[in-house]
Parts: structure tokens; sequence; C-alpha cells
């Protein structure tokens, strides 16, 4: 289970980094150091639920926040966070829960393979990370958390040299135990998740303070 502590630590750690790219990499190419920020949609396993429990085949909302820094040409990483909201389905007692994650993943530009125009870049994402799910309401003592691993691709158009947006889809597999359905199991989630989210890169690194 992350503290409170822990994920302020991590957005915190977050903001420093960006304060830092801004300044110590004010020289450096546009895409060397990116900040994303994504909205979208969720989709969770069925049989990440004890018996009787479903969740909306389609849920809002997916927020996801992303540091990214490209130590290559084609080869990068990024820390990013991701939080998830879905309830119930109509057929199911009803419930809410927050899923949050936080992943290391590493980042390919695939663009030189799979592009549509001189203005789009595909990137392929992969990586371990930690997710924390967190039951609302009645089963708010359900807490659960768990390792993941994280694998997507993102499809970017380019709007300047600094603001790209772009479309991701991504799946989380969850390593979650077998819990309890009597003791805890009502209202926790132990399973995979999909995420399609909508988003933009801008860049934090860049020739701001260069003469002409």
């Amino acid at each position: 289970m992350v503290s409170n502590f822990k994920l302020n630590t991590f957005f915190w750690f977050l903001f420093s980094t960006c304060f830092y790219s801004v300044f110590c990499f004010s020289q450096g190419d546009t895409s060397t150091v990116k900040a994303q920020f994504a909205l979208g949609v969720n989709s969770p396993s069925s049989n990440g639920f004890v018996n009787n429990f479903e969740a909306n085949s389609i849920n809002f909302p997916t927020i996801n926040l992303g540091l990214q820094y490209m130590f290559k040409p084609k080869l990068g990483a990024k820390l990013d966070f991701g939080y998830n909201r879905f309830s119930n389905a109509d057929n199911s007692p009803e419930f809410k829960l927050n899923y949050s994650r936080i992943n290391v993943q590493l980042v390919f530009d695939a663009s030189s393979l799979i592009s549509f125009s001189d203005k789009m870049g595909t990137f392929i994402h992969a990586g371990p990370g930690y997710s924390i799910i967190k039951p609302l309401g009645n089963f708010g003592d359900n807490k659960a958390s768990y390792l993941n691993a994280m694998g997507g691709i993102e499809f970017h158009y380019g709007i300047s040299d600094k603001l790209t947006i772009y479309l991701d889809t991504s799946y989380v597999l969850g390593f979650g135990k077998d819990f309890n359905p009597v003791s805890s199991g009502i209202g926790s989630f132990n399973g995979d998740l999909l995420t399609l989210t909508f988003g933009a890169s801008i860049s934090l690194s860049g020739c701001y303070y260069c003469g002409d």
C-alpha cells in the first residue's frame, strides 16, 4: 500500500525534475525532455473482480501524467503516474473504485517504422510499475496494492517544435494475488486494465536563451 507521503514525494520529484529540465537542458534539442498530460477512458478486465461484481466496460476518467527523457535519438525512458476511476455495471452490486499506478518505462521512437506523414511520430513504451487500489463507499477498507507491467503505443501529431498532441492505447498487466472474497474481496480488484487517452506532449528542453 502506498501512503500519501509516498505519493506526495512522487509529485514533488516530478515537479523538481521538470524545473531542473527547463533550466539545465535549455540548450538541448526540443525532443530531449518532455512533459505529458493525457485524459481518456479505461476498461478493467472482468476476471479481476469476485463473483457477481462487474465494472462498466468503458469508464471515465483516466488521467496520465508523465516526464520523458530521450537519452538517445531513438531510445529513452519516462516516469509516469496514472489515475483511473471505474464503477459497477447495471447488473452488478453498486461500487466505485480508484485505480492508481506509478510506472518507469523504456520508450522507443518507432517513427521510422510506423509513420503516415512528416508531422506524425510513433512511440512504443513498456516497463514495470506499482498499482494502488482504493475502493470507495462501503468497501473503503478493502485496499490493495501490487506490482504491474505496462505496455502501449502512442501516435503523435506535431503542432509545433514544442508541442505535439497524441493518442495512446496502453495495457496494464496486474500481478495481484487472489484475495478472500468474504473478508477482503468485495469491492477490490486484482486484474488488468486497458486505457485509451488523448493528450499533449510539451517540450521542456530546447534553446530558450540562444541568440539568433
